[in-house]
């Protein structure tokens, strides 16, 4: 990268990811293609998953950490008569069972038992952290690993589409979640209250809280014309609810300093009367805190 180059804007882009590469390789695609090294992304996509993945560039890393605690969307597709050490379509096949008689019925039920406020165990080949290491790392290593349950919330489970086959069944189907919700636990849990297995071959994300497949491009259209999704002050206008402020308060957030509450609930952005997102903040009891300081006085 020539080191005369100007930096790019802050913003995020919001990609749509193919399947095969990791988040990390398109991170490192976007550090390419954007001319920086300070690019993040806001929750992993598995390498077989495509669709949409945020990814901050510049100041809008900053952003990351608040944007992944959201709820996502996505379309799948779930193959029942056939259990996968992954839970997915990566995995090598660990038991068959014809499953190409299964009731419709008997899915929809299976698939409403799973629907709401639900205590789910991760895939072992997930990427959460036991004992500071991923649990994929410890699998690669022998390990037997054992995630214990946890609460997500699943507002929407619905079938849209079944497919007979040899010994299996197919199911299309859409789902609204809980971030920390894992879609091929849904699959593998699905199949294993039908008594026929299940694992999921098919998986794309549609939202990432309310950014959208409207929202994203390809790595290949931004190869061919870099540019931001949303600049920062559209994505934090986006994200967060706004709070306007005048000038003297704007320079009083960049230099991190309070404000008096805004009465607005969580975490919002703060607005300078030119437009710029300065701060996130959240008010804690008469005031209001900088949370992160997106534009620093001087």
């Amino acid at each position: 990268m020539p080191a005369s180059r100007t930096p790019p804007p802050p913003g995020l882009v919001i990609v749509d990811k193919e399947s095969g590469p990791t988040s990390h390789d398109v991170v490192g695609q976007l550090r390419r293609i954007m001319g920086t090294r300070k690019v993040g992304h806001a929750g992993t996509l598995d390498p077989m998953a495509t669709g949409v993945l945020v990814i901050g560039i510049e100041r809008a890393t900053k952003l990351l950490g608040h944007l992944s605690l959201d709820t996502k969307a996505y379309t799948a597709t779930i193959r029942l008569g056939r259990v996968t050490s992954t839970d997915d379509a990566q995995g090598e096949t660990v038991a068959d069972v014809d499953a190409s008689g299964v009731d419709e019925v008997a899915i929809r039920a299976g698939m409403a038992t799973l629907t709401g406020d639900i205590e789910q165990v991760p895939s072992s080949v997930s990427a959460i952290k036991i004992d500071g290491k991923r649990a994929y790392q410890r699998v690669r290593e022998g390990e037997d690993v054992v995630i214990p349950a946890r609460p997500v919330t699943v507002t929407a489970f619905e079938l849209t589409g079944l497919r007979r086959g040899d010994g299996v069944t197919d199911l299309d189907v859409v789902v609204d979640c809980t971030s920390g919700t894992y879609v091929r636990a849904l699959a593998r849990d699905l199949g294993a209250g039908l008594g026929v297995g299940g694992h999921l071959t098919a998986l794309r994300r549609t939202r990432v809280g309310p950014f959208t497949l409207e929202h994203a491009r390809t790595v290949d259209d931004l190869s061919d014309a870099p540019g931001l999704s949303l600049d920062l002050a559209a994505a934090v206008a986006t994200a967060f609810p706004r709070h306007n402020v005048d000038a003297s308060a704007a320079i009083d957030v960049g230099f991190g300093k309070s404000l008096p509450a805004a009465g607005l609930p969580g975490t919002y952005g703060v607005f300078a009367p030119d437009g710029r997102a300065v701060a996130l903040m959240a008010d804690q009891d008469d005031f209001a805190r900088p949370v992160v300081v997106l534009a620093p006085a001087g």
